[in-house]
């Protein structure tokens, strides 16, 4: 049984590596295509349409918290597997990844507020700290067949506890005013999901509706409606994991629909930005320095810093298959902040000038750091 459930979970684990290297070449594609279109002579059409009002909101708003709670319920659920079955099953092997992600929030982060502590910015500091796990393992699947099984996995667990942190600082720092009513039937919702997995109640649709009804009075509590997409995760049973569980189902179904619609929308909708700006003014403010700096250089350093000290310290060992570079290297492609790094984007800043000159600082140093860590790794891999 045991065997069985380690095979399933391994079927998923690579669903989900496919369907995110696949997601993160479309991603590529939809991002260069929405700056070609909005900086077109459909320019105007093409940045009203994102604009366009949809039951009092424009059609943007409802992908960034509406579709987007989606992608939340799939990394909730892949988190969910690797805590019950995959890598972070095992606190040895988890706690790698884990001290990588750490490092990888805390010195991007620390760096950022260097540059803002005290200014109009300084909420900014949660964007160098995300990682995009579709480019990420996009870009680790150019490199073949020559990249080592626990590299994979460790940049694998490595993201998604990245994530995990995402949440937690979008539902810490970025929670403004909060409506308590809104809030307590939300979480009372939960509760009752939680309920129902205890008795063992399987009924998919039970789940996803009652989770549609916790979205939309989170959505109006002041956080971000999106965290009701990883509570919901854990409140779906998970059983013994196995093809049957509601859990297995579940995310099963939404690799493919998260991966070529969801995302690649989000990145149309977000990356429509018209590029004719002073470049000089852009990339000298203190936000611009601070994110790029973030990803480019405290994403790796980060990564490969508390890795070592952890191991260093005997707190978990590095595997045989792997050295140091490659290490190193890989924290480069943890640099690519893209999706998370926008979507906080969005929440961190009002002024408009400022989101969207932040968004091309993510671009270009998300661009960066991919191609420093891919070129790196194609040499680090070939010498081993």
């Amino acid at each position: 049984m045991i065997q069985k459930t380690r095979n399933i979970s391994s079927k998923l684990f690579k669903e989900f590596l496919e369907s995110e290297k696949a997601g993160g070449l479309i991603l590529i594609a939809c991002t260069l295509i929405s700056l070609a279109l909005a900086n077109s002579i459909f320019s105007s059409e093409y940045i009203h349409f994102w604009h366009t009002s949809f039951h009092g909101q424009p059609i943007e708003y409802w992908i960034n918290d509406g579709l987007m709670t989606i992608f939340f319920l799939l990394i909730g659920l892949e988190l969910e597997r690797e805590v019950y079955q995959g890598e972070l099953s095992n606190i040895k092997n988890a706690l790698l990844p884990i001290f990588g992600a750490i490092g990888g929030m805390l010195i991007p982060a620390a760096i950022y507020l260097y540059f803002n502590y005290g200014t109009s910015t300084q909420s900014g500091a949660g964007i160098p700290m995300a990682t995009d796990i579709a480019f990420a393992l996009g870009i680790l699947s150019l490199l073949g067949n020559k990249v080592p099984t626990s590299l994979k996995i460790f940049l694998t667990a490595l993201a998604v506890i990245d994530d995990l942190g995402a949440i937690l600082v979008i539902a810490l720092f970025y929670t403004k005013t909060i409506f308590w009513t809104n809030l307590c039937i939300a979480m009372g919702i939960f509760v009752v999901l939680l309920i129902l997995n205890r008795i063992k109640v399987r009924n998919l649709i039970t789940y996803l509706t009652l989770g549609v009804v916790m979205w939309y009075f989170m959505l109006n509590s002041g956080v971000h409606a999106t965290i009701t997409g990883v509570l919901v995760a854990f409140a779906i049973p998970f059983g013994n994991g196995d093809k049957k569980s509601t859990s297995y189902i579940l995310q099963h179904f939404l690799h493919k629909p998260v991966a070529f619609i969801i995302l690649p929308v989000f990145a149309l909708a977000n990356t429509a930005i018209i590029l004719d700006l002073d470049m000089q003014e852009i990339v000298t403010q203190h936000y611009s320095i601070g994110i790029a700096l973030g990803l480019i250089i405290g994403k790796p350093l980060g990564i490969f810093t508390l890795s070592l000290i952890a191991v260093k310290l005997g707190i978990c060992k590095l595997p045989s298959d792997l050295n140091w570079t490659s290490i190193f290297g890989v924290g480069f492609l943890g640099g690519i902040g893209f999706t998370m790094s926008i979507f906080v984007t969005l929440l961190a800043f009002e002024d408009v000038s400022i989101i969207n000159h932040a968004k091309i600082i993510i671009l270009l140093s998300s661009l960066l750091a991919g191609i420093i860590g891919f070129v790196g790794l194609k040499f680090v891999l070939k010498t081993d």
